[in-house]
């Protein structure tokens, strides 16, 4: 099933990131989708959209090793959706 990108802006770069989202997740490609939800978490225009795509390339960046997960973890906090004492 496909779903929409929640909380972006315009239908044609919800449409564009969805389906580069949808192609990532079907290449099992973690290192993209880092970089895709915190792009989608960039375009948010909704505060709780913009935790939910950070929360992901959090959780992909933490499932890869990857240096962005200590960044994306500091936004999070910043952003009360994390605390700083959780691994």
């Amino acid at each position: 099933m496909k779903e929409a990108v929640i909380g972006i802006g315009s239908a044609g770069a919800r449409a564009a990131l969805d389906t580069a989202l949808l192609a990532a997740h079907g290449r099992g490609d973690g290192t993209a989708l880092i970089g895709l939800y915190t792009q989608a978490a960039e375009a948010a225009d909704d505060p709780v959209a913009r935790s939910f795509y950070l929360t992901h390339a959090y959780v992909f960046a933490l499932e890869a090793g990857d240096a962005r997960a200590a960044p994306l973890k500091a936004r999070l906090v910043a952003r009360g959706a994390e605390t700083d004492d959780a691994p």
